[in-house]
């Protein structure tokens, strides 16, 4: 046994068999056919975002004109209240939004988004008490007109861009005649605070998941505003007709666009976003036919398709430039 043993020990040693030295694979490019799907995905997204925006635009414009009707009830800065405190109450109970982990920068976005929410919608509101509604969504129009010229990098916008300004002139062209001074410039005003609307909540959406950051901006928006609405209407904002009213100008005029809009924003570049916006006059001229029983003359029909040409070639113009 001890034998073997040694016998077995003495034998001479295997050869050693080396290690298989790695092979880098080849680096494949993408096929023709991914890099389709690619892009067309990436279309797919950008057109997404613009049936996003173009619903938001549609019930924005629809709960404006709901608003008007209500106005003999609670008052311009009443109805305000009542939209932005029912708008702040269902988001935050359908986002939920967590409040802690935020900086101060975060914390300063917000702050500035709910600011801008009040602005804008108190002052347009007290324009469109004063002048017709086509006409205030027109002169309001200028804010995001500007922006989208200030922020885009390509000349070709400036082209969609007066494009959607002459749809924007023939729209209010007969509406601009006798306008009340006070009004509008409370309807421009209301359009600067517009332009900054759209950077805070791009910004907002960047910084925020979901509509969370809609959520905390609504609340801070609804906060500020409790005075000035209490102080217009005062006890009619109990009357429950009208705080019926006030929740679907709410749902329609904040909730529903505002949530779109913020969700369109991550896809779409700020310029692309402002130019489409020039489709807001024309949802305002057809709301206003529907529910106020305004007629569309030609030049009201005329100034739809200019603004609707503009807003395409801006996407499509934007689209072009993400990808290139």
């Amino acid at each position: 046994m001890n034998e073997s043993r040694h016998e077995s020990s003495s034998l001479p040693p295997l050869p050693t068999v080396p290690e298989p030295v790695p092979v880098a694979k080849p680096v494949i490019p993408a096929s023709e056919e991914v890099r389709a799907a690619g892009a067309g995905a990436a279309a797919g997204g950008r057109l997404t975002s613009v049936a996003l925006v173009i619903g938001g635009i549609i019930s924005l414009q629809f709960g404006a004109s709901v608003a008007v009707l209500l106005f003999p009830r609670a008052g311009a800065l009443g109805v305000v209240t009542l939209r932005l405190v029912v708008a702040a109450l269902v988001l935050m109970i359908a986002c939920r939004p967590r409040v802690r982990g935020y900086g101060r920068g975060d914390w300063a976005t917000i702050v500035a988004f709910g600011v801008a929410l009040v602005g804008m919608n108190s002052l347009f509101y007290e324009a469109i008490d004063r002048i017709p509604l086509g006409a205030a969504v027109t002169l309001e129009f200028m804010g995001p007109l500007i922006l989208s010229v200030v922020t885009s990098r390509r000349a070709l916008s400036l082209l969609w861009a007066a494009l959607a300004l002459g749809g924007v002139a023939l729209l209010g062209r007969e509406g601009f005649d006798g306008l009340d001074p006070l009004g509008a410039g409370l309807a421009l005003t209301a359009g600067a605070l517009w332009a900054a609307y759209i950077l805070l909540s791009s910004r907002t959406g960047q910084r925020f998941p979901q509509a969370d950051g809609l959520a905390l901006a609504m609340s801070v928006a609804a906060l500020l505003s409790l005075p000035l609405g209490i102080t217009s209407a005062g006890t009619a904002l109990l009357d429950p007709v009208t705080i019926g009213l006030g929740a679907a100008v709410a749902l329609l005029s904040s909730v529903t666009p505002y949530t779109l809009e913020l969700l369109a924003l991550r896809k779409l570049p700020a310029s692309g976003f402002a130019v489409m916006m020039s489709l807001e006059p024309a949802a305002a001229a057809t709301a206003g036919f529907l529910v106020l029983h305004q007629a569309l003359g030609w030049a009201e029909v005329a100034a739809i398709g200019l603004v609707v040409l503009a807003s395409v070639g801006a996407v499509r113009s934007a689209g072009r430039a993400g990808t290139g």
